[in-house]
């Protein structure tokens, strides 16, 4: 059995979930594993245990709807990253995976070394995968070049292609009896608490509204909207309960509420290219898309309200089939470009 490292990105919830999966299954396959976390999350309490955790690169959130990208500029702490690339023994493992992880896979690139990515962002840079009506020539770019591999699988909201396969659904959400309850769960990490009870209020004043805020340490209520720190749990729970859901273009959290048989409406970050792609292909599925909260889109988000369905998916559990394939692959040097 191969000694593996698995390198994941920080920024955001969804790599993170995704590896409460894959990370079980790759020590069952594994004669060692080592786990690298980058970005924010690095100081995060997780459910294994993290060989390395470093600074990396990371997107900060702004508060309107969009990456802050000058928070984002001088937080890029670039003698540190090529510090953590150089330091990163990547020559000692037989398979370095990357879900979207920089410093692995710069570190690989320096080295020489393969370097294979199993991340969503493999599967939105494929040219069957849907693209957004407006093309973004640097956004794409720098998703390309933000985490370069050698060898590619990726996940996305439909199987496009053959080397892209559905999203990896949590046990722990697999496991849940979905029902629905009245509230709307809230996840829209780039508006901050103020800005989301003034709009969610002037939508909706009987709605009720679980808003799971980033920038909110402590719960509070505001008539019907209720604001919660972001928990896991506590998410997967609501989410769980809810009547729908309203969230950004990101990737797990509509496909967790996808997969629940849950009403769903995005609305993709601003100057955010993946999930401008991830908009289009939701709306491909019948997913309501939206760029704002801002009034000419408060028709869109009632019609949802009153008249919303949920949009049926079929996201068999594969990841166990998924990872046996790409270590029999890379172990055996064939081919495994997603193209």
């Amino acid at each position: 059995m191969p000694r593996i490292l698995y390198a994941i990105q920080g920024t955001g919830n969804g790599h993170l979930s995704r590896a409460l999966d894959i990370v079980p299954l790759l020590q069952q396959r594994a004669s060692h594993l080592d786990v690298l976390v980058s970005g924010p999350a690095a100081d995060s309490d997780l459910p294994f245990p993290v060989r390395y955790r470093c600074h990396g690169m990371g997107f900060i959130f702004g508060k309107k709807g969009g990456i802050d990208f000058l928070k984002t500029f001088w937080q890029l702490n670039s003698a540190s990253f090529l510090r953590e690339m150089r330091q990163l023994p990547v020559q000692d493992y037989d398979i370095v995976i990357s879900d979207f992880e920089p410093v692995s896979a710069w570190a690989c690139r320096l080295r020489q070394k393969p370097c294979v990515a199993l991340s969503h962002q493999s599967a939105v840079l494929h040219a069957a995968a849907p693209q957004p009506a407006r093309p973004d020539v640097i956004g794409k770019s720098v998703l390309r070049h933000y985490a370069p591999a050698t060898a590619s699988y990726g996940f996305h909201f439909e199987a496009y292609a053959p080397g892209i396969h559905t999203p990896v659904i949590r046990q722990q959400v697999r496991q849940l009896t979905p029902r629905t309850e009245e509230h709307y769960t809230v996840y829209l990490p780039a508006f901050d608490e103020p800005t989301l009870v003034r709009r969610l209020r002037y939508l909706s004043r009987t709605v009720r509204w679980e808003v799971f805020s980033r920038h909110s340490p402590h719960e509070a209520e505001y008539g019907n909207v209720r604001v919660r720190p972001v928990s896991g749990a506590a998410f997967t729970d609501s989410l769980a309960r809810s009547a729908g859901v309203l969230c950004g273009a990101g990737f797990e959290t509509p496909a967790e509420a996808l997969y629940l048989g849950k009403k769903l409406l995005v609305i993709p970050m601003k100057n955010q290219y993946e999930q401008a792609c991830n908009a289009a292909a939701l709306a491909a599925m019948g997913v309501p898309v939206v760029k704002s909260l801002r009034d000419k889109h408060l028709a869109t988000l009632d019609q949802w309200l009153r008249e919303g369905r949920p949009v049926p998916v079929h996201y068999p559990d594969e990841t166990a089939l998924l990872l046996d394939r790409v270590l029999q692959e890379q172990t055996s040097s064939v081919p495994a470009l997603l193209a």
